[in-house]
């Protein structure tokens, strides 16, 4: 077996929170990236746009390499992490009675992982095995 490469592409401080692009992120983990690709084109979670982007620029890394098959790629990792508070700081609306309510405006980095599908060989199963060893015999 050998150790294949994966390709990495990141969009950090993506206007996005975490919760949300999460949701895209275990839809198209551990897909084919051209079937990923197909479904974040009509999924339409906002967050869709946000890693259909990631990923095309993850599969445009791989391609530079001359040694892989695009066809065959794969979505290795797919994340979501938090990011820090736009602007670094909370914000405040207008409360009732003269209050300040604070709200967050959170940001989050997205990270798309792919790699080459290897090549399986195929284990022989019991039927086989039975039958190679009676025509030894």
């Amino acid at each position: 077996m050998t150790a294949t490469t994966e390709f990495v592409a990141r969009h950090r401080f993506a206007r996005i929170t975490a919760r949300k692009a999460r949701r895209i992120a275990d839809l198209i983990r551990g897909r084919s990236v051209n079937e990923a690709l197909e479904l974040l084109e009509f999924a339409p979670q906002r967050g869709a746009s946000f890693y259909l982007k990631v990923v095309r620029s993850a599969v445009a890394n791989a391609s530079l390499d001359e040694n892989v098959n695009i066809n065959r790629l794969v979505i290795s990792e797919c994340r979501a992490d938090d990011g820090p508070l736009a602007q670094g700081r909370l914000r405040f609306r207008p409360g009732p009675q003269g209050r300040a309510m604070p709200f967050q405006k959170r940001l989050s980095h997205l990270t798309v992982k792919v790699r080459e599908l290897e090549e399986v060989d195929e284990a022989p199963t019991a039927n086989e095995k039975r039958g190679k060893a009676a025509k030894k015999a």
